[in-house]
């Protein structure tokens, strides 16, 4: 009897979902696995540069005016993915307008068979924001920090019919638009894989295995610890953590080398000015910069990830001043002013350098460096196309870099450095293709990062 009336609630759900008419046809392609098993591209196969912003508490902090504001200026900017959660830390909270995610059952109770129409018409006026401004949302269906344990959470693994019933309820009304599941969310998904894998296949269900999806895990973690052979994640994603001692293009690298091959994204390092090590606010703690967030995202690149993710301190909590920061690490800048911040802008200049050249040929190379890649904060990465058309070197802190030029392809090299801060070029020259040759950035130290880019001669 439990069963049926589960069920019919279930069916009034979707119903709802599927005649109101809240969602238009989609306008952005789905997104798939390129044939190379390496990057994401169009459902028609050009390939797709995962620019992302952890956008975490978007659906339950901003009003539609707010929403407006944020996603075009991330348009602006060049982001192409926004990760936001529907079921944040801490469990069920009213949104901008008053409305929970869940409804009560006759216990007073949240009930995930009973998702609420007045929040999730919310989310839908974000999702075809987004997209009519060519923005994907990577959606988090429920954050796993305080709601997904092994046996308590709203989530656990005593419901799986209800983590299914969920997942299928999200598919069927997001099936059309421009969505990337992505599971998890800041806790090891140790003793709850049942609960993750319920969700994942309610998720197919109900969208037909249209859109892709991978899982969040904590700081220092890869989802393919647990999830990698598993057919559902198509997709690895690292959180690879709140450190300038952050080594991200080590996680990466053990991801790429995995098989069956398998895309890889760093969805949460570093955040810019957010506290090192995520200590408490206090005076004198450091906070990360934006050299420190350009250079995670360039060793991450460079080091075979099929794109890269943003973070900021004050935007994925969507601080406003005289309100309580989200954690200990507090926050500083309004968020409104923060996505002006430097590192965010910067990202826009990686994109574009790594779209300039065929995206799909590109593979991570470090015999390419003569000599020591060095690490963590001095770090030296370099990636080519896997014809040695061309190649492209990071050095962190502006390092001489020595390139065995007999890795590229034809008998002349053009060669110029590009300026991470602000996307321009200086010229070089151009070499005889043969043994090695040292290159001298323009500037050296601290914040004077640069990318060594040779092409060969057509």
């Amino acid at each position: 009897m439990l069963f049926n009336r589960q069920f019919g609630v279930w069916c009034f759900i979707l119903l709802t979902a599927c005649c109101v008419g809240m969602l238009r046809a989609a306008e952005l392609p789905a997104l798939r696995i390129s044939d190379n098993h390496r990057c994401l591209v169009t459902e028609d196969g050009k390939p797709f540069f995962w620019l992302g912003d952890t956008a975490w508490s978007l659906f339950e902090k901003l009003n539609r005016e707010d929403a407006d504001f944020y996603l075009e200026h991330r348009a602006r900017n060049g982001f192409t993915v926004i990760q936001a959660v529907l079921i944040f830390e801490g469990g069920i909270k009213p949104n901008a307008y008053g409305h929970p995610q869940l409804l009560k059952d006759a216990r007073g109770r949240w009930d995930p068979s009973q998702p609420n129409e007045e929040y999730f018409r919310h989310v839908d006026y974000i999702v075809n924001k987004a997209e009519s401004l060519g923005l994907y949302i990577g959606m988090l269906p429920v954050w796993a920090g305080s709601n997904v344990r092994q046996d308590r959470g709203l989530f656990n693994l005593t419901n799986l019919d209800q983590a299914r019933g969920y997942g299928n309820f999200l598919g069927r009304r997001y099936r059309d638009k421009a969505i990337v599941w992505i599971l998890g969310g800041d806790y090891p998904p140790d003793g709850a894989e049942a609960v993750w894998r319920s969700l994942a296949e309610g998720l197919a269900e109900g969208d037909g295995g249209r859109h892709l999806m991978t899982y969040h895990p904590r700081g220092g973690q890869q989802s393919s610890t647990w999830f990698h052979n598993e057919s559902w994640l198509d997709f690895n994603m690292i959180q690879s953590g709140h450190s300038r001692r952050n080594r991200n293009y080590e996680m990466i690298a053990r991801d790429y080398a995995l098989t069956p091959a398998k895309p890889v994204v760093d969805g949460e390092p570093g955040y810019e000015n957010i506290t090192e090590g995520l200590q408490a606010a206090e005076p004198g703690i450091p906070r990360l910069t934006a050299a420190d967030v350009r250079r995670f995202a360039y060793c991450g690149m460079f080091a075979g990830a099929a794109g890269h993710t943003y973070g900021c301190n004050e935007i994925y909590q969507f601080w406003t001043e005289g309100t309580k920061p989200h954690a200990r690490w507090g926050a500083e800048i309004p968020w409104k002013q923060a996505l002006d911040l430097p590192g965010a802008r910067q990202m826009q200049y990686l994109r574009r350098l790594v779209e300039s050249r065929p995206m799909l040929s590109r593979v991570p190379d470090h015999d390419l460096i003569e000599g020591d890649t060095l690490r963590t904060v001095d770090r030296i990465e370099a990636c080519r196309a896997s014809d040695g058309t061309y190649a492209l070197v990071y050095t962190a802190t502006g390092q001489p870099v020595t390139v065995r030029m007999d890795k590229l392809a034809g008998q002349r090299v053009k060669a110029h450095w590009h300026d991470p801060r602000d996307g321009t070029t200086r010229q070089i020259g151009e070499y005889s293709n043969r043994g090695n040759r040292r290159f001298e950035p323009p500037t050296t130290g601290p914040d004077n990062d640069w990318v060594l880019v040779l092409e060969a001669e057509s």
